[in-house]
């Protein structure tokens, strides 16, 4: 028993002792030290931009971070030259709406453009100068300002508005394949089969149809958290690239992105493939290559444009991720929603006869109005 006294108080005296706790206090102070420097490291990390969300769930022990701001990335390494890409969007912003502009005008103007093809011309028309509107902008914006940012609800906002333009568009151009093949191999049911009514409820399930599919990618978005992650390896806002810096459970939005993209895309372009077939077995079977010319020569335009779209769609969101790099993004992303919008009407003015025609006849009255003398008020 005494022993067992005697050895318990000398470990006492050892734990108690000067140098022991001086070991141990010098501990304690590495510890603090360390997790201060850590506090310190988590403040850098973390953008200023953030905003504290207090959990609302009860599995939720903490608070999460959502951004307020993203960061685009897309021009990022263009370090030289910021001038010269501002001019050169500037310049395909403008020829987008002023070439967009000179087809409404014309389709308005010209009696004889006054028909369901040109009618939905237009609605292409309208679309395009919306879908460069929703990006330009925003971009020139960024550029001459040096500031490639936008907050969090444009950035919903652009994304709601971008794939509402994209949307409609699909089914646009699939509605006008339906009119050329009324057109061709149902010449005498044309005007019974796409009479006004008709057109106009076409034409306004094409734009509901795009406000649908964006509301239910906008509003899953809405949900989705970021965490602190805000640069976008893009040049605006879209679902794809937001997906990738979201921190939440993103496998509901995959899926609907998935699915959007076999109904919104390959569904009306396989419904453009199979009215087309029927247009060249239609025009297969005409006699004369006068009529097969003057047949297909209705359809050349559009056929350019759905080529032009479909592909650059394809190649926007079906890429494969193991090839991704931000220059190829940012270029295909370029092509699809700002050089289209552009060429759409360069493609129609240029490969249509009518609308050529209908310029020549607006341009030759103009001219005709100008050179009639005008009487003065007051001269007999």
């Amino acid at each position: 028993m005494a022993n067992y006294c005697n050895s318990t108080i000398k470990d006492k005296d050892s734990f108690g002792s000067e140098p022991a706790l001086a070991q141990r206090g010098e501990e304690n102070r590495e510890s603090v030290r360390n997790l201060w420097s850590l506090q310190a490291e988590v403040r850098n990390v973390l953008p200023c931009t953030e905003r504290k969300v207090a959990a609302t769930g009860p599995m939720d022990g903490a608070n999460q971070t959502q951004v307020t701001e993203f960061v685009f990335l897309g021009f990022s390494r263009v370090l030289q030259g910021q001038a010269f890409v501002f001019l050169a969007f500037l310049v395909i912003y403008l020829v987008t709406l002023l070439g967009n502009c000179l087809i409404l005008t014309l389709i308005v103007l010209d009696p004889q453009l006054h028909s369901p093809m040109y009618f939905f011309l237009g609605h292409l028309s309208i679309l395009d100068m919306c879908y460069s509107s929703v990006t330009l902008p925003k971009i020139l914006a960024n550029l001459r300002h040096q500031r490639e940012t936008i907050s969090y609800q444009e950035c919903m906002a652009q994304m709601f508005f971008l794939m509402t333009c994209a949307g409609a568009e699909c089914a646009l151009l699939t509605i006008m394949a339906f009119d050329r093949y009324v057109a061709i191999c149902k010449p005498l049911h044309y005007t019974r089969i796409m009479s006004r009514g008709i057109c106009i409820l076409l034409a306004l399930a094409s734009w509901l149809w795009g406000i649908l599919d964006s509301a239910i990618h906008t509003s899953l978005a809405t949900d989705v958290s970021f965490c602190g992650a805000n640069q976008i390896h893009h040049i605006f806002c879209d679902v794809p690239p937001l997906l990738k810096i979201a921190c939440s459970d993103t496998y509901v939005n995959e899926i609907t992105l998935h699915l959007a993209s076999i109904f919104m895309g390959l569904s009306p372009f396989v419904l453009i493939i199979i009215s087309y077939l029927y247009i060249l077995l239609a025009i297969l079977r005409i006699c004369s290559n006068t009529g097969r010319r003057k047949a297909f020569s209705t359809c050349t335009s559009h056929l350019v444009v759905v080529t032009i779209y479909f592909g650059m769609a394809n190649l926007n969101y079906n890429r494969p991720s193991s090839g991704y790099s931000l220059e190829v993004d940012t270029l295909v992303s370029t092509l699809y929603c700002i050089l289209t919008p552009m060429l759409n009407p360069l493609i129609y003015s240029l490969r249509n006869q009518d609308v050529r025609g209908a310029l020549r006849r607006t341009l030759r009255h103009h001219e005709k109005d100008n050179a009639s003398p005008r009487t003065q008020p007051g001269v007999d």
